[in-house]
């Protein structure tokens, strides 16, 4: 295998973070006094359930190993919570994980060998690439445009992309980066391509609760074939807990949970601790999502109304999630970022948000594209969005004088 200055082609090739890898010129401005509003990342700022903390404060004994599967109590808190959706997880069928994203790169493992094929929708969220490539698995997209409301791509798409190696397609629902809610027909013809192809769906189900203007999220455990779906899950967002990394993987298929077992021994135990804190939070009542998700669609009204104005933005309404995905009128969205944290600022305040190149596999995709995400409360998110609006204006001017 060709080496890379003494590094893995792994090592040399996993891609950084899109949404992490300008923090340290964000660190630099706050670092000059200059207040930074953060819409790059999807930490929310609501806070934590109390009973979180509580139950946790009664821990007692040791801290020791989990079952790999995770605790036995919260496995049935899951099992539990996924037949309030009408899907039909048993205890057995779910293993706790050390959040979404290790669920998501167990299921990959689980289906996919190193030169492998699965399929993402452009723009994902940019660490499914990062997962897919550390395990030796090529990424295949194929692309939703901002023009159509980032709606999931004609079939035909999907079908041009194939290969005899491709062995599954991961997509979220609701959908990072861009908010999109997938429809039932939408999301009947995945499932029809899927079994036409033998091929398994993992779906990222981590925002469900998470919908706007009266839409629910489908599961695609809706639509029957339990045994070719894969569901990745997570608390981080659901109950503003990210830090505790506590995820799920669910299947109804037994060879494939026994093969993410084995991963799960590999690895030891997810957090006791943050385990036996998720407990309590399955026991708040349903008023605490619909506060939750009533909270987000104002903050979504709040960011679209304000940037809807902004002279040659391509921008779409968000159906979920608490992202927006934009097109700008620039030539480099990661160039004005850069620019943003370290050249302007207004009454020494500057906004900072996710370029959404790195959302996208093809080349020059998402070039002028960004992610928001909606994470502050709606005063600061007015004030953000009009800095952002402020700059993107200078921005341009300055590009204009720049080749006179």
């Amino acid at each position: 295998m060709e080496r890379y200055d003494g590094l893995s082609k792994r090592a040399s090739e996993l891609p950084a973070s899109p949404i992490r890898k300008l923090i340290p010129y964000s660190d630099e401005t706050e670092q000059r006094g200059v207040k930074v509003y953060h819409l790059n990342i999807g930490q929310p700022d609501l806070k934590t359930p109390q009973i979180y903390f509580d139950r946790i404060r009664t821990f007692s004994g040791v801290d020791d190993y989990t079952n790999s599967a995770g605790l036995k109590e919260l496995r049935e808190k899951f099992s539990q919570y996924y037949k309030k959706w009408s899907i039909p997880f048993e205890t057995t069928d779910i293993i706790i994980t050390e959040g979404g994203s290790e669920a998501v790169s167990f299921a990959i493992a689980a289906v996919a060998d190193p030169g492998d094929d699965i399929i993402l929708i452009e723009p994902f969220y940019a660490n499914y690439a990062a997962f897919a490539r550390f395990l030796g698995v090529n990424v295949i997209a194929v692309t939703s445009k901002a023009e159509n409301g980032y709606r999931m791509p004609a079939i035909e798409e999907f079908e041009r992309v194939i290969t005899p190696k491709t062995r599954a397609i991961l997509f979220p629902n609701p959908g990072n980066p861009n908010g999109v809610v997938y429809t039932e027909a939408e999301l009947q013809s995945v499932m029809d391509f899927a079994l036409r192809n033998d091929l398994y769906i993992i779906t990222d189900e981590v925002y469900r609760e998470i919908t706007f203007d009266g839409l629910k999220a489908h599961s695609m455990m809706d639509f029957g074939h339990h045994e070719k779906i894969i569901v990745a899950d997570s608390l981080s967002k659901r109950f503003n807990i990210c830090g505790a990394r506590i995820g799920a993987i669910a299947s109804k298929n037994k060879r494939i949970m026994d093969a993410v077992m084995k991963m799960a021994m590999a690895r030891l135990a997810a957090n006791h601790i943050s385990q036996y804190g998720a407990i309590g939070l399955f026991d708040l009542p349903d008023s605490y999502f619909k506060d939750m998700a009533r909270e987000y669609e104002k903050r979504r009204d709040v960011v679209y109304e304000e940037l809807k104005n902004i002279p040659g933005i391509v921008v779409n309404k968000p159906q979920g999630a608490f992202y927006l995905a934009a097109k700008l009128p620039i030539d480099d969205s990661e160039n004005f970022v850069k620019w943003m944290l370290q050249n302007f600022n207004y009454e020494n305040k500057t906004t900072m948000v996710a370029p959404l190149g790195g959302f996208y596999i093809t080349p020059n995709m998402g070039k002028n594209e960004i992610r928001i995400a909606y994470v502050l409360n709606s005063e600061d998110l007015r004030e953000a969005c009009s800095i952002l609006s402020k700059g993107l204006e200078i921005y341009n001017q300055r590009k204009i004088f720049a080749k006179r």
